[in-house]
């Protein structure tokens, strides 16, 4: 009876076990926040920088040697579907001769750590965490299909080379700073032309090479005003503030041909 009983009281914590009720203790865990958790951006808005600050939390079953650590901070904001032209000069013009397509891809992109990538992990580690523009996956569509390519494709180099131009795509492995060996912080630069919606932070970190936890926070960047309104009106109602834009047109027109005409 009490062999059944322990065996039955096995297969029960067993079954626990295996629906993720009992999870094995973390030797670390991150404690990380935002400065501004709502950005909004107004007319006059010329860019920003947030600020993420935290804290490597240890317990009691953290090595007592476990004290070098390596952080790596990964921004992206909305994603979009975006095309990269190719263009080439012929008869004396630039003409488009060819196109690349990527496919739900984020629209800003950032990734910050204390030191080189090279210097945190191995590059086996490298592609699986993602660590550098490089390796972060940038599905394309070429042809019929859809994969990411080779760091140093053409369209590639030339897509991120673009966003970065504009401040949407960086990379600095200068970027985190440890003010103690446990408390962290880094700025997160936004750009003017920076875009709106929901932007996801990953917050990984490393020792001796190695993946010890992670964890992920969150902020928004909004409009507001008229802005706002604009942007609502034409995700919501698209034909009414089509047939408000061509209104407008029309009345702008009428209006310069009033003040310009010739009597």
């Amino acid at each position: 009876m009490s062999g059944r009983f322990l065996n039955a009281t096995a297969g029960v914590m067993l079954a626990l076990g295996a629906a993720g009720i009992f999870s094995p203790a973390r030797a670390e865990r991150l404690i990380v926040s935002v400065s501004n958790h709502r950005v909004t951006v107004t007319p006059n808005y010329s860019g920003e920088e947030l600020v993420l600050f935290g804290s490597v939390e240890k317990d009691a079953s953290t090595p007592a040697t476990r004290n070098n650590y390596d952080l790596v901070v990964t921004v992206m904001g909305p994603r979009a579907d975006m095309v990269t032209r190719r263009k080439e000069h012929k008869f004396g013009i630039w003409i488009n001769t060819d196109y690349r397509e990527f496919l739900q891809v984020p629209t800003y992109l950032a990734l910050f750590s204390n030191r080189p990538f090279d210097a945190i992990a191995s590059a086996d580690v490298e592609r699986r965490q993602q660590l550098g523009l490089n390796n972060v996956l940038l599905t394309q569509r070429v042809g019929t299909d859809y994969a990411d390519v080779v760091p140093n494709d053409a369209f590639r180099s030339a897509f991120v080379r673009l966003r970065g131009e504009h401040g949407l795509y960086r990379e600095e492995t200068s970027a985190v700073t440890f003010l103690t060996p446990t408390l962290f912080r880094t700025g997160i630069p936004l750009p003017a032309e920076v875009p709106i919606g929901t932007y996801t932070v990953e917050i990984k970190l490393f020792s001796d090479g190695a993946l010890v936890t992670r964890t992920e926070t969150a902020f928004d960047i909004v409009k507001v005003g008229f802005e706002q309104f604009v942007a609502t009106s034409a995700r919501q109602d698209g034909l009414l503030y089509g047939a408000f834009t061509a209104f407008m047109a029309l009345m702008t027109g009428w209006m310069a041909s009033i003040v310009f005409r010739k009597d």
